[in-house]
């Protein structure tokens, strides 16, 4: 445990089991979180010895990972259960509703189980991002693609709210993304800096409203590394507009805000001007955000940024340019479990997910 006011710094480690450089950032006093990828994962055993090792470090470490379904689940084998893309949920949503909203339960609750009885806290789902079409009929944006429920947002909010409540029954929190909505630019805003055009009226109407529709049931939002240029030149997540004023005060929304990944292309120019790790996570923080992750940098150059980034914000607090936020450090301790998870073992003869594995689409 630290003593420290705020840990907002969410990242990663180089590989399956904990190292001497991931160890000592794990207790580095800013440090509150481990985001896993599937490069961390062997084994059930492996990943659940993993996460109580990192525990150990921090018990109150957040462990999270992208488990959405679909192309993006981290874990699939050695008894994790291939869950569906959200796409396929809103497909049979158009067959038949309650069908399909059972089915969303029942993924959520799969999903959360599976992850918190192997140590695994959080995912980063649901995807509230719409499924906007191009005059083909494809999917505008191929980063969103079939991680999307559906097009219509009553849809999109009514099956995420479902999937919500599984993760609930599980012990497990929430986080939306990609706010106000990803869904409409074609760019990658892991390799580009995407740019929405349209008003701020036009993006309230559509894409924010599953956010505004869900704001008290949300645990978390992630805001997107898309610019919205007739609201703010600043992309979403850097933006106290976005943030403070039309998540917070106009939508109502109190839970924690996460940055995406400060590593990708749009997160690394700010107005037009590139941006170190350090300074695009003052930003965020300034802006509004509670957490900044950043993946993918543990295999790169020793991990140089992430000592980067955890030096740099220390340093700016010594010097009085950041200031921990208690508030933000008790919506990050609000997303951990309050109960006790299942074992494997146990889970495997649980009534409860037993039928939730049989109503999955």
């Amino acid at each position: 445990m630290t003593d420290s006011l705020h840990a907002p710094v969410i990242l990663d480690i180089a590989g399956p089991a904990l190292n001497a450089d991931d160890r000592r950032r794990l207790a580095h006093p800013l440090t509150g979180g481990l985001i896993l990828f599937a490069r961390h994962f062997e084994s059930r055993a492996q990943l659940t010895a993993l996460c109580a090792e990192a525990k150990s470090i921090r018990p109150d470490l957040l462990i999270a990972v992208d488990q959405e379904g679909g192309r993006v689940q981290r874990f699939r084998t050695d008894g994790f259960t291939a869950l569906p893309a959200m796409r396929t949920l809103g497909e049979l949503w158009m067959e038949d509703a309650m069908r399909a909203v059972q089915a969303a339960t029942a993924t959520g609750l799969v999903l959360a189980l599976e992850l918190r009885a192997c140590g695994v806290d959080l995912s980063f789902a649901p995807v509230l991002d719409l499924d906007h079409q191009d005059d083909a009929r494809q999917s505008r944006s191929g980063v969103i693609g079939s991680r999307s429920f559906h097009q219509d947002p009553r849809v999109v909010s009514l099956l995420a709210q479902s999937l919500m409540q599984g993760l609930a029954l599980a012990g497990m929190g929430s986080c939306g993304k990609h706010f106000p909505g990803h869904g409409f630019v074609t760019a990658d805003s892991h390799v580009d800096v995407p740019v929405d055009n349209r008003s701020l009226k036009a993006i309230l109407a559509e894409d924010a409203r599953p956010f505004e529709w869900l704001s008290l049931s949300l645990s978390a939002v992630m805001p997107a590394h898309v610019i919205y240029r007739k609201v703010d030149s600043r992309p979403a997540g850097f933006s106290p507009r976005w943030l403070q004023e039309i998540l917070r005060e106009r939508l109502g929304f109190a839970g924690a805000v996460f940055s995406d990944d400060l590593g990708m292309a749009g997160a690394r120019v700010i107005e037009g001007q590139p941006v170190g790790f350090t300074e695009a996570a003052l930003a965020a923080l300034d802006a509004g955000c509670d957490l900044v992750l950043l993946c993918n940098q543990s295999l790169q150059d020793q991990g140089r940024a992430i000592d980067e980034l955890l030096e740099g914000l220390q340093q700016a607090q010594d010097a009085g340019h950041w200031a921990p936020a208690i508030d933000s450090e008790a919506r990050r301790a609000a997303l951990l479990p309050q109960s006790a998870p299942l074992t494997w073992d146990e889970l495997m003869l649980a009534p409860r997910y037993l039928e939730a594995l049989a109503r999955l689409p």
